[in-house]
């Protein structure tokens, strides 16, 4: 017996021990009614920012022992609840002085927020999963906020993803270029931050190029004007050394001015840099990636222009050009999404071969955008990633612990239907490697395949009375999807719809890959493709095809 309660005496003191170490309560200086500073508990790894994100923004200053600021950040601190924490991984820094923004009559006194009850300071932070909702084969980072994908490469058998991060909270905020890695461009290794905003700015999106043993990126500073920045890294990609010379591209006549996307072009033996400027594309060259040279302009009066032109992107496919344009808003069903345009580049102008008001849409579905490709991908392949989101709803979303995934990946190719060139879509062939057993009912991570008649109707439901409906006409030659009863849609008003595409030309055969949160639907031949968010109170577990014969096949991880 005394054994027995030594022992249990032990481990309620290990528990109590390490309940401390990460609960202790923060006290704070309160130096006014919007402003406290807090000291950083020495020796620990992280400080555990606790979520609202109802609230508004307060502005952290960190300081270290030199009495410098070493960062700044904007977190959505807790007021009366916690919806999250987030880690912020303290590296020498002193203090944390924060300010308050917004009306402070209505939330009482600073010193009794519930932020200083709920920060830790720890050694570790949980990065389990604990969503509903997260996607079971979609890239998705391990926590925070993601949108544009950025700087893709392949490089030595690894396929790399940098993506605009916000590591302090699940909406959009504190742009920094989070990693990810794979071998099969389906399982993805979480890799440590690649860039963090500077003095130039915070870190939107760009390009990786490949050169000798070295990867340059480059990226635009987003300060108090946009700025295109470069960074070197020499092992591969893991880390960057920021270029002393930044900005090594700027502009002084319009304020959307981003994204940079870098390529060797053979053609000329000359690197190209296409960016973003308001509705229009600018196009660059340089022999060295230090000094551009401005050569061209495209976009006026060509394709839509709904909205801000953004994440641009221009490579060769056989023996034409094709230049992606996403924009936003001037999606087809509201928000963004990817346009595109066929024709010739020389190095110095790209012409398009389609008349003016010819507007190309590489996916039909509301949640498709910033696509852009995979630099030097393998056997000349043009391999692509979108971010599978909407910026009408994006920092609404039902889950929490992260917001948004990136597509699966899709491969590029052209072909003609009428007078006219498109881009054809397909799921890259590493989608085939993850196609599993048949299985007779759908489940929360599948392939289904549906044989296509004249008409064809498909319904995923499950028990709760939740559906998403898909049709194919083949006299109108269109496909639709409707996802007004598809599960939760209450969160924004833009989300219940029903998406349609062109098939251009007899389906014969489609190809929809259900994961817990997505619907993508191809056809077989890539002439068509649409991607919706879905987010059931369950999975659709229920399928029904009127006119069509169905195959289902499990996704294995």
């Amino acid at each position: 017996m005394l054994l027995k309660m030594k022992k249990l005496m032990m481990t309620l003191t290990a528990v109590l021990a390490a309940a401390l170490t990460t609960q202790a309560q923060v006290r704070p200086q309160v130096l006014g009614d919007r402003h406290a500073m807090i000291r950083v508990e020495q020796g620990k790894k992280y400080v555990l920012l606790p979520v609202q994100e109802s609230e508004d923004i307060a502005a952290i200053s960190v300081v270290n022992d030199k009495n410098d600021m070493q960062q700044r950040l904007n977190v959505k601190l807790s007021i009366d609840r916690v919806d999250y924490f987030v880690p912020y991984e303290l590296k020498g820094a002193r203090l944390l002085d924060i300010e308050f923004h917004g009306d402070r009559r209505q939330k009482g006194a600073v010193g009794e927020f519930v932020c200083w009850r709920e920060m830790k300071f720890s050694d570790t932070f949980d990065t389990a999963n604990r969503e509903h909702f997260r996607p079971v084969y979609h890239h998705t980072p391990l926590y925070g906020w993601m949108n544009d994908p950025n700087g893709m490469f392949y490089k030595d058998g690894v396929w790399h993803l940098y993506y605009q991060w916000n590591p302090y909270g699940s909406q959009w905020e504190n742009m920094h270029w989070g990693h990810s890695t794979s071998k099969d461009l389906v399982h993805w290794q979480a890799q440590p931050m690649a860039l963090e905003p500077d003095w130039l700015g915070s870190i939107f999106s760009g390009s990786c190029v490949t050169k000798d043993d070295e990867v340059v990126a480059f990226y635009t500073s987003a300060g108090h004007h946009q700025m295109q920045s470069m960074a070197v890294s020499t092992d591969g990609g893991l880390t960057f050394k920021k270029y002393a010379g930044n900005p090594v591209l700027t502009t002084s006549d319009i304020a959307d001015f981003r994204d940079p996307k870098v390529f060797w072009n053979e053609d000329i033996k000359a690197w190209n840099l296409i960016l973003a400027a308001g509705q229009e594309m600018r196009i660059y060259s340089s022999r060295d990636l230090k000094e551009w040279r401005y050569e061209s302009a495209f976009g006026k009066e060509y394709g839509n222009h709904g909205g801000v032109w953004e994440c641009p992107d221009l490579f060769k496919i056989g023996d034409k050009w094709v230049l992606l344009c996403n924009i936003n808003p001037g999606g087809p069903y509201g928000g963004s999404a990817t346009q595109y345009f066929v024709g010739q580049f020389d190095g110095r102008k790209f012409t398009c071969e389609s008349m003016p008001k010819v507007t190309k849409w590489m996916d039909y579905g509301k949640d498709h955008y910033a696509t852009v490709s995979f630099y030097n991908a393998p056997k000349g392949r043009r391999t692509v990633l979108a971010w599978m989101s909407n910026w009408q709803y994006a920092n609404q979303v039902p889950t929490k612990q992260f917001r948004s995934a990136n597509s699966i990946p899709r491969d590029l190719g052209l072909f003609r239907h009428g007078e006219e060139t498109y881009v054809s879509v397909l799921p890259s062939e590493e989608m085939m490697a993850v196609r599993g057993e048949k299985v007779k009912k759908p489940t929360e991570a599948c392939e289904i395949v549906v044989d296509t008649k004249t008409n064809t109707e498909i319904v995923l439901s499950n028990t709760k009375g939740e559906q998403v409906t898909m049709k194919y006409d083949g006299q109108q030659q269109r496909f639709s999807m409707e996802r007004v009863k598809s599960g939760d849609v209450s969160f924004s008003e833009a989300f219940p719809c029903v998406t349609e595409a062109p098939t251009l030309g007899v389906v014969k055969q489609l190809r929809i890959f259900v994961d817990r949160c997505s619907i993508e639907v191809f056809d077989a031949e890539g002439k068509m493709a649409m991607t919706n968010l879905v987010f059931p109170s369950e999975p659709y577990n229920m399928l029904k095809v009127k006119g069509g014969k169905a195959t289902i096949y499990e996704i294995k991880m």
